[in-house]
């Protein structure tokens, strides 16, 4: 039987959860107004507190996928993207252009990896 532990929860979702030491975080989205550098980062700094909390962190990210409303914002992106990752331990990425949920938002980032 799977050990599953779930993080952040409502009636909707989980935040995080944990399943026989894999991380699968939902898809984080900025809590701040700004340009895509400043919710990239912001979405980033929920990334380190939810794997945090499921004893892991960027260097056990397995794979991202991060999603763009408008791929002009890839490079502001990238900005806060390569001053965060562990350059030692890169994980598998993709990026995809896709309408989100909200107009205000410019990022959304999904995480997988493995706990420490």
């Amino acid at each position: 039987m799977a050990q599953i532990q779930r993080f952040g929860s409502n009636h909707r979702l989980s935040e995080a959860v944990v399943a026989n030491g894999f991380v699968f975080l939902a898809g984080m989205v900025p809590e701040v107004e700004g340009d895509i550098t400043a919710q990239t980062a912001d979405v980033l700094r929920q990334i380190d507190h939810w794997l945090a909390q499921c004893g892991s962190d960027k260097a056990h990210i397995l794979e991202a996928t991060i999603f763009l409303p408008n791929l002009a914002d890839y490079d502001g992106m990238n900005a806060a993207w390569d001053a965060w990752v562990d350059a030692q331990n890169p994980p598998a990425r993709a990026c995809v252009e896709a309408k989100l949920a909200k107009p205000e938002w410019k990022v959304e980032i999904k995480i997988s990896a493995v706990q420490k």
